[in-house]
């Protein structure tokens, strides 16, 4: 479960960093850009909870 959620976690900061270099290469708008990194914002602070900052005990209470 954690490694899905560190999977899903970077995805989602890719999700941060990609766009800009696609609309500096004139790929995608910049108002689609701005949708895309808010998704990737959201997504990332949501599933990063899950699993940044906790150690192995809290890991295995659950």
């Amino acid at each position: 479960m954690k490694t899905l959620l560190k999977l899903i976690s970077f995805l989602s900061l890719a999700l941060t960093l990609l766009p800009s270099l696609l609309v500096m290469k004139e790929i995608i708008s910049p108002e689609l850009s701005k949708n895309i990194m808010l998704i990737g914002t959201i997504t990332w602070f949501v599933s990063a909870s899950f699993w940044m900052n906790k150690s192995e005990k809290e890991e295995a209470e659950g």
